[in-house]
């Protein structure tokens, strides 16, 4: 099956550039933004995944504000056009390769964004994210870049206009691909989540200076299968930190982050402080929401919607430890000022370091 790509250069293997390398149900493609204007008046998280293999692509943004929290999705049958990354009202242009990409939202029940995103150091290639299952099937194989970067462009939230400039207004960006669990739940079988439990923190900060990336992943044993600690320079300059270490701070009664300290092996130590949080597990598709999740199928016209959610309902918690991302204010024991930026944990099930059993929650 030919697309548009098959006329560039870019071929990895013989055939085209509709078949990805695997016919696994759940490959995917997918970008993340988060975007902040510096203080704790609103966090957002926007992004727009394609599943090929469903033949499905899709889009959100997620803004955290005031009381609530609202969600602008939409999506449609993908197509052999890849290149076509328009999901309704939200689209995706990269403008410069790993350095400039526009994120836009037509005017949408009050909401709307044009934004250009510059990044402020290289893009940096992550580790390679692995998980199996209890029974050793592969769940998660997945390749990741990252990039902290300011925004500049126009914002309206709720129907209120926002001036986005690159003086106030910053983030993180990522680009993934591979196999991870998407679209509806596969029938049948054993099921393939990992039966110990999964644990995740992601910190992506940016100071005046550089950046600095910490992310831990390990299991309900407290068994490591992935870490990174590295500040990251504008001139492209890659300071590896060492080992990290981790002590989680959560609201009594629930797994709610309030901050955390990171204590590398060359003597930094990271505090941040969690200001707004962002549920990404209502609404936007990384939950397990019965009726929207990244890469289900909607049939075959486009479905654009605008979900709330109020920020004090229990229920925006749909289990403990599900996906949050705060936005962090941070600081360091190394004169780097203070910084903010993305502050993402998940833990789910038991954790030696901190919680029992699946439904244990903070003292």
């Amino acid at each position: 099956m030919l697309s548009p790509l098959d006329d560039l250069p870019i071929h990895q293997v013989a055939e085209t550039m509709a078949t990805v390398g695997t016919s696994d149900r759940n490959f995917y493609d997918r970008c993340y933004f988060s975007m902040h204007g510096s203080t704790d008046e609103f966090f957002m998280a926007m992004g727009l995944g394609q599943y090929p293999n469903l033949d499905v692509t899709d889009a959100f943004i997620c803004a955290s504000y005031a009381d609530k929290q609202t969600v602008v999705r939409s999506s449609r049958p993908l197509g052999l056009d890849r290149l076509d990354t328009r999901v309704g009202p939200l689209r995706v242009e990269v403008i410069e390769g790993l350095k400039k990409v526009r994120f836009v939202c037509e005017e949408t029940e009050g909401f709307a964004v044009d934004a250009v995103w510059d990044g402020t150091i290289p893009a940096h290639e992550e580790p390679r994210m692995t998980m199996e299952s209890s029974f050793g099937r592969q769940t998660m194989n997945t390749m990741r870049f990252l990039q902290t970067g300011t925004w500049t462009g126009t914002l309206m939230l709720d129907g209120r206009e926002i001036e986005v400039t690159p003086d106030r207004f910053g983030g993180n960006r990522d680009r993934s691909w591979g196999v991870r669990a998407v679209g509806e739940p596969e029938v049948g079988g054993k099921p393939t989540m990992a039966a110990n439990g999964f644990y995740w923190n992601y910190f992506v900060v940016r100071f005046e200076k550089c950046s600095i990336v910490y992310m831990c992943q390990e299991d309900g044993l407290g068994r490591r299968t992935l870490e990174e600690g590295v500040r990251l320079f504008p001139d492209g300059r890659v300071e590896q930190l060492g080992r990290p270490e981790h002590e989680l701070r959560f609201t009594p009664g629930t797994r709610m982050v309030t901050g955390a300290t990171v204590r590398f092996r060359d003597g930094l130590v990271l505090e941040g402080e969690a200001l707004r949080s962002v549920h990404l597990a209502r609404g936007s598709g990384y939950g397990f929401d019965a009726d929207w999740r990244h890469g289900m199928y909607h049939g075959e016209d486009l479905v654009v919607q605008r979900v709330d959610f109020d920020l004090s309902d229990p229920a925006m918690v749909p289990f403990p430890g599900a996906i949050v991302d705060h936005l962090g204010r941070y600081t360091t024991n190394q004169g780097d000022g203070e910084g903010y930026g993305l502050l993402e944990v998940m833990t789910m099930g038991p954790h030696p370091q901190y919680f029992t059993a699946w439904d244990d929650v903070a003292s």
